[in-house]
């Protein structure tokens, strides 16, 4: 009996390997057919990389590229992502403008900080981070995604004299600034208190567990949660492989962070003309958080205008790469060239 359970196991467990290997296969077939694949890749360009000290001492990775005397655009990135996230905009747009991308702390090449983390620590960084690449009195577009947007909103609110210094106008991406875990759509528990809903979410994105290597599962897991079911299978890879770099220690620091944002006071702070974008199709911030940004930036006289881009999810400025970039070119060309000679 015991010998038959062995090879019972023992078989299943040939069968298992066997539909993981051959679901790997497909998937990488899948990604090398896809037209959209040479659009991630990193950019061709030549890129200045520089090292820029928080308030606090932590060093932060900075990545500029394209003419020093073109209009500037400077790109946060999200939860769990990194410069790579933007390759796409940096090969749309780096042979026309100057633009900046950089590692949020713990992200990337970035360092990681002691103590807790919050939003202030994003508004130092990407204070830091805007006051050594930006010439004296320059103005730029500032787009972040996700947390990278939050990071907006929270300078904003902890540097308001800035904010009519540097930025010309914003766009936000698949962002929130208050109730991320209360109206996310990727676990939806059959219960009548979201309360305890809200709590699970906490546990689980505050807990600093390594994510493992990119697998079947993981692939999956990362379009089900950040993507849209249409998501091409190159645009689920890049996303996937980006997410899994993340170091578990500030993937959890983080999340714990973000679980309990509330920066409706920031965002009153942001007055420039401000982007709200969002996929129809979001599962982490959905078009809900979407439009109480809008409203709230339009009652003081500071949205531009709200996007929703049909189909489309969390990742939203890798999965509409045309509408998305179009976009930041619309807001870049309110920009003048910047005066280099007081450098």
């Amino acid at each position: 009996m015991r010998k038959t359970t062995m090879l019972a196991a023992t078989a299943a467990g040939a069968v298992g390997a066997g539909l993981w290997l051959s679901t790997a296969r497909a998937d990488a077939a899948a990604v090398r057919a896809d037209p959209l694949t040479q659009t991630l890749t990193e950019p061709d360009g030549p890129v200045e990389q520089r090292w820029v000290s928080s308030a606090d001492g932590t060093r932060l990775n900075v990545g500029i590229h394209g003419p020093k005397d073109a209009p500037a655009v400077v790109f946060s990135h999200g939860w769990t992502c990194s410069t790579h996230y933007w390759n796409p905009q940096v090969r749309e747009l780096a042979g026309e403008y100057r633009v900046i991308t950089y590692d949020q702390r713990g992200h990337g090449a970035s360092a990681n900080s002691r103590g807790k983390y919050g939003p202030d620590l994003l508004a130092d960084d990407l204070s830091a981070v805007l006051n050594a690449t930006l010439e004296p009195g320059q103005k730029a577009v500032l787009a972040g995604h996700s947390m990278g947007a939050i990071s907006i909103v929270a300078w904003a609110g902890r540097y308001p004299g800035e904010v009519a210094e540097r930025a010309e106008s914003v766009l936000l991406a698949s962002t929130a600034v208050d109730g991320l875990l209360a109206e996310s759509l990727v676990v939806r528990l059959p219960t009548r208190w979201p309360r305890v809903t809200e709590l699970i979410g906490r546990s689980v994105v505050g807990m600093p567990t390594p994510l493992g290597r990119p697998s079947p599962l993981a692939y999956r897991g990362v379009k089900y949660a950040a993507l849209s079911p249409s998501a091409s299978p190159a645009q689920v890879l890049f996303c996937e492989e980006i997410v899994l770099r993340c170091g578990a220690r500030a993937r959890g620091k983080w999340g714990s962070a973000l679980s309990r944002l509330d920066l409706r006071e920031s965002l009153k702070s942001l007055r420039v003309p401000t982007t709200v974008l969002v996929g129809s199709a979001d599962r982490l911030t959905p078009p809900s958080h979407a439009k109480r940004l809008a409203e709230a930036l339009e009652r003081d006289g500071h949205l531009d205008r709200l996007v929703e881009l049909p189909g489309v999810g969390h990742m939203s400025t890798v999965e509409d790469l045309p509408a998305v970039n179009a976009e930041i070119r619309r807001l870049l060309s309110g920009l003048s060239r910047p005066d280099t000679r007081t450098r």
